[in-house]
């Protein structure tokens, strides 16, 4: 039997699909930091030095752009809530996204409160703060 050796076989799904629903607090750490960088740092305003990302620029949809943002803020709460987080921690981050929601749903003008209110560094703050606490071999120090 011969092979076809032109092809490259993609990893198999199972192995990736397990690395996305794993509770290890490692492999959470790393999706919730990559989530907040989507939402709050993908490039700087030039004069301003201000990083902004997807949060900002999903304001130019009016309403569906901020529902769309609260949702992936919500999932950085779900996030939080497979790592065992109190629900008074959840609570305060559902808090922030709400916040984050409401001062955002004012069309357009709505994008300045969005890009001083950023709700999902506060949330990752607050799950850096207990996976440091909870898991501190996980424990990173910020180099910035």
């Amino acid at each position: 039997m011969v092979q076809n050796t032109t092809r490259m076989s993609p990893p198999p799904f199972g192995e990736m699909a397990s690395r996305l629903a794993s509770k290890d607090p490692a492999a959470v750490r790393q999706r919730i930091e990559a989530m907040e960088h989507l939402l709050e740092g993908l490039f700087t305003i030039p004069l301003l030095n201000r990083k902004v990302g997807l949060d900002v620029l999903l304001d130019i949809l009016p309403i569906g752009g901020d529902v769309i943002g609260a949702a992936m803020g919500s999932w950085m709460v779900w996030e939080a809530r497979n790592l065992g987080m109190s629900k008074m921690q959840m609570a305060r981050m559902f808090g922030n996204v709400g916040i984050d929601f409401a001062l955002g749903i004012i069309p357009f003008v709505g994008a300045v409160p969005d890009l001083l209110f950023r709700s999902n560094s506060r949330n990752l703050k607050i799950i850096k703060r207990h996976l440091d606490k909870h898991h501190p071999a996980l424990a990173v120090v910020d180099q910035a």
